[in-house]
């Protein structure tokens, strides 16, 4: 169905952008740590902006699965 076709775009444009999402809102935050460490005294190293990949790294899992599922229905309803 075409439905499906749609879901699987869908979603599997949503985890790329939630990807690349995740890239920049970590490099941000590892930079922004960084500075803050060297220049304004913060006391978090910048190594644990990566902590960040962690929520983003499930959205991309279940918007990628998600992806999968809808594949798996379109091929099935032909």
């Amino acid at each position: 169905m075409k439905k499906y076709k749609r879901l699987t775009c869908l979603f599997a444009v949503l985890a790329a952008l939630l990807s690349h999402v995740m890239c920049a809102a970590v490099a941000y935050s590892y930079c922004a740590l960084q500075w803050g460490g060297q220049y304004a005294g913060c006391s978090a190293p910048a190594g644990t902006a990566f902590l960040l990949c962690i929520p983003y790294g499930i959205g991309v899992l279940i918007c990628a699965a998600s992806a999968w599922l809808f594949n798996v229905k379109s091929q099935q309803s032909v």
